[in-house]
């Protein structure tokens, strides 16, 4: 099929990416140039594992290519994807000004093509509020008038930024919303060669599908809310979380995952989604108390583990606050294997470190440059992991990446000026740090000071 991907993001590229890999012919469209650039010259806009090598592959089979113009990337496509960006309002609503544009700047290429045209498939990739994808489609129709024919359809993403080239090839499954069947067979179609390995692809209404999308991240966000509250709940009453997990997630019903406990969420999806959750229901007059109550769990969590690091700096013989003071960051990504700071954890507390008199130094190996960019000379971004503690008063961990997690305790002690590390992440044994007389804090288990014993 001959496939457009309006947006060069994490979802439009991998999507057209993968899509063109299968055998069709794509054009990845973009309103900035650099990113288009970029592109063009071999390289790639985005940190995503896997992803550089099938660009190059499939620009070299002449099947992907792409351009800043949009009529000459709509005109002889089958199927276009609206993969541009939701951008949250200061109310929690959804900015949809990028996707109405696209439907727009379709709807005049539809228009000039005529009514003998095939009739193409616009296809919703981007996740929005319930009716987005119906409103797109009165929206072309309204420009395009009433003999010009074309399709819409719902198609909501599942790919997790770091694993979204494996989660795009063998999905859990696909789901398309339709209100016309040929649309659902097209989709069909194009989807059959990722799920032969059994995998459903669910057919549905298109409201149905745009909630299938909410519903899923609202879910999860909820799991990684549920095991920081029972982590703050250990912390009180001298439980460890760690355990507590262990004996939870035993039970086949519950399950491992989302359930580890932390920081709390970031990134592009789960905070965005819950917010258009509890707007949809402010706008539909239905309550969402458990969706609220996920999105305030998560703002405090990263509140809750940033008081440790005031509290033990305001206690005694430490010179009182964190003015003065140096604060190493391991990890300024909001996870591991993305370079996406978006709502990250990590530059929260650095943002209130630096409000409060202290110096911050980050390091993260693939999120740094982005950090820098879009906070050129705030921070003291490092090159090297253990650079960033020379003489530092502390570190604190903030993303999980597999170079954190068996450090060089004895390097980590006589390098930092106090010998204190806050954990974000429980990457660390208790026991280790008693071992190395480092004092330690995490997430949901006491603290350790060195001079104590743990059993």
């Amino acid at each position: 099929m001959r496939l457009t991907m309006i947006g060069t993001g994490y979802v439009g590229l991998v999507t057209g990416v993968c899509l063109s890999n299968t055998g069709n012919d794509v054009i990845c469209y973009d309103v900035i140039q650099e990113k288009i650039n970029t592109l063009k010259n071999g390289g790639c806009p985005i940190y995503e594992p896997g992803l550089t090598e099938l660009i190059a592959k499939n620009v070299k089979a002449n099947r992907l290519t792409f351009t800043t113009d949009f009529a000459e990337a709509y005109r002889d496509a089958q199927m276009v994807f609206i993969c541009v960006g939701t951008p949250t309002g200061e109310d929690g609503s959804t900015n949809l000004s990028y996707v109405m544009k696209a439907a727009e700047d379709i709807a005049g290429v539809i228009k000039e093509l005529g009514p003998d045209q095939e009739p193409k498939v616009v296809v919703m990739k981007s996740t929005v509020p319930v009716g987005t994808t119906v409103a797109v489609r009165d929206r072309i129709r309204e420009i395009v008038g009433p003999s010009i024919p074309f399709f819409v359809a719902d198609n909501p993403e599942f790919l997790k930024e770091g694993a979204a080239v494996q989660d795009f090839n063998y999905p859990d499954r696909v789901v398309v919303g339709v209100d016309e069947e040929r649309a659902g067979e097209l989709m069909s179609d194009l989807y059959e060669p990722f799920v032969r390995q059994g995998h459903p692809i669910y057919v549905m209404d298109i409201l149905s599908a745009e909630m299938v999308k909410y519903a899923s991240n609202n879910f999860l966000a909820t799991k990684i809310s549920f095991i920081n509250e029972m982590a703050n709940l250990c912390e009180a009453f001298g439980a460890d979380i760690t355990r507590v997990r262990e004996g939870m997630c035993a039970d086949k019903r519950i399950g491992n995952q989302f359930l580890y406990p932390g920081l709390g969420y970031g990134g592009s999806c789960f905070p965005k989604d819950t917010l258009a959750c509890i707007s949809m229901g402010k706008q539909s007059g239905t309550d969402t108390q458990l969706s609220q109550a996920v999105h305030d769990v998560n703002q405090a969590q990263r509140e809750r583990f940033f008081e440790k690091i005031e509290n033990h700096f305001a206690g005694e013989g430490t010179g009182g606050g964190l003015s003065g003071k140096t604060l190493a960051f391991w990890g300024m990504a909001f996870k591991p294997h993305t370079d996406d700071i978006r709502e990250a954890p990590a530059l929260s507390m650095m943002s209130w470190a630096k409000a409060k008199g202290a110096t911050c130094r980050g390091f993260d190996p693939v999120a740094a440059e982005n950090v820098e960019k879009e906070n050129p000379g705030v921070y003291e971004i490092v090159p090297q992991m253990y650079e960033t503690l020379r003489d530092a008063d502390a570190l604190i961990i903030s993303t999980d990446w597999d170079e954190f997690k068996t450090p060089d305790f004895d390097r980590i002690k006589n390098l930092l000026k106090g010998a204190v590390i806050f954990d974000g992440r429980n990457l660390y044994k208790r026991s280790q740090m008693t071992e190395h007389g480092i004092t330690y804090y995490s997430v949901g288990r006491a603290p350790v000071a060195p001079e104590h014993a743990v059993s």
